[in-house]
């Protein structure tokens, strides 16, 4: 089983894919469809497009995009070369990140010149798919990050077809789908609570432009002209289509809007129709589970979403952090003493002092070091006692008289 968290994931991924053929698709349309079936496209991953299938139970929030990005990309590369030699990927993909790399984004901060090409882009792959620093800005737009990951993989293909990424490839796209949503908004005949979200979300999870308004009014003032691509042209029609869904209604104004952007960038019809089609199947079947269609209390979607994924991580280092806690006495003697009274603050911040201390120890852990990791420690606090034999909590004893 893959364990995304865990070095060495990558190498593990080709390991168990090299034993069939890769898929390689014969057309980029044929690619587009398999990939958007997947939910690639909407930011809601639910499937991987493999020859051996991959098995995500026990995973966290973030470890299937990692799979889903490293995959998309291995399948744009075999689109466009006809070549599915994983070491001849692997070394294409790192050029291309180290080319894109914006001038103030340190991606490659962490890469160690001597390190095997799939370790540098497992650390790649990590920065892209977590894109905000802050914990509770990543839970709260990785939806749409992960739309726009897509983004990553048309780049990838211009660079593989061009020997490099044409000149504000990447700001270009990325303006064109968020003046696309802000206008597929400002379309619609029935406003939701959920549109001003999403236009910010969009607007929060550009890396390539500055641009926080759109300025354009209509779309024939976009020059969408520059993009050539099938891919790119159906991505920015499933953007737009994404936007306008609602409850499984499509108005004629919001048809039309489609249908008008769909002529300018010269995509059939029947693509539109398609479209409206797969992305309410999608997100209707979905919708309970997409985090976007579920923000009626965001605090409590952070805490609901959060709360899973530190346990998953805590029981998968269960061993090692019982070994720690135990190891540190000053540590044992205060959490016993927590279950018969309430610390006072000074010893809470001992308490934490030495639980982030043992965090660090543990590369999994280190989620609570990250800026915004001290709101998480109430729930490892909370989960020790579950953790450790039950003779350490005194209020777990039944006196029998």
């Amino acid at each position: 089983m893959i364990n995304p968290s865990a070095s060495g994931w990558i190498d593990k991924y080709f390991s168990k894919q090299k034993n069939k053929e890769q898929i390689v698709y014969e057309s980029p349309a044929l690619f587009y469809i398999n990939i958007r079936k997947t939910g690639f496209i909407y930011g809601h991953i639910v499937s991987f497009e493999t020859t051996v299938p991959i098995t995500t139970k026990g995973w966290v929030q973030n470890e299937i995009p990692k799979v889903a990005l490293l995959n998309t990309l291995y399948a744009i590369y075999g689109l466009s070369t006809r070549d599915n030699n994983p070491d001849n990927f692997l070394s294409k993909a790192l050029d291309f990140y180290n080319e894109m790399t914006p001038q103030g984004y340190n991606l490659l901060k962490k890469i160690l010149p001597d390190s095997p090409p799939s370790l540098n882009l497992e650390k790649i792959i990590d920065d892209r798919v977590q894109t905000n620093i802050d914990i509770i800005s990543k839970n709260f737009s990785h939806i749409v990050t992960n739309a726009l990951l897509f983004i990553d993989v048309l780049a990838f293909r211009q660079y593989l077809i061009h020997g490099q990424i044409p000149e504000k490839y990447l700001k270009k796209i990325e303006e064109a789908v968020i003046s696309i949503v802000s206008l597929a908004l400002k379309t619609k005949s029935n406003k939701s609570k959920y549109d001003d979200l999403l236009n910010k979300l969009f607007e929060a999870s550009v890396r390539y432009s500055k641009f926080s308004k759109v300025s354009v009014q209509n779309l024939e003032e976009l020059n969408l002209k520059y993009f050539e691509s099938e891919l790119e042209k159906y991505y920015l029609i499933d953007m737009a289509g994404m936007a306008l869904w609602s409850d499984g209604k499509i108005e004629n104004e919001e048809a039309y809007f489609l249908h008008k952007l769909a002529e300018l960038i010269s995509v059939p019809d029947s693509f539109v129709t398609e479209s409206i089609n797969n992305t309410d199947a999608f997100i209707t079947k979905h919708k309970s589970k997409i985090p976007y269609f579920n923000y009626s209390n965001p605090v409590k979607h952070f805490y609901d979403q959060t709360t899973q994924s530190v346990i998953t991580l805590i029981t998968r280092n269960k061993n090692r952090l019982v070994k720690e806690i135990v190891q540190s006495r000053d540590l044992m003697i205060l959490l016993g003493i927590s279950t018969r009274r309430d610390l006072d603050e000074r010893e809470k911040k001992k308490v934490k002092k030495q639980l982030l201390e043992i965090c660090k120890t543990i590369p999994s852990l280190t989620i609570f070091l990250l800026p915004g990791g001290s709101l998480l420690l109430p729930i490892l606090i909370k989960f020790i006692p579950k953790l450790l034999p039950s003779a350490f909590n005194e209020n777990s004893d039944i006196d029998i008289d």
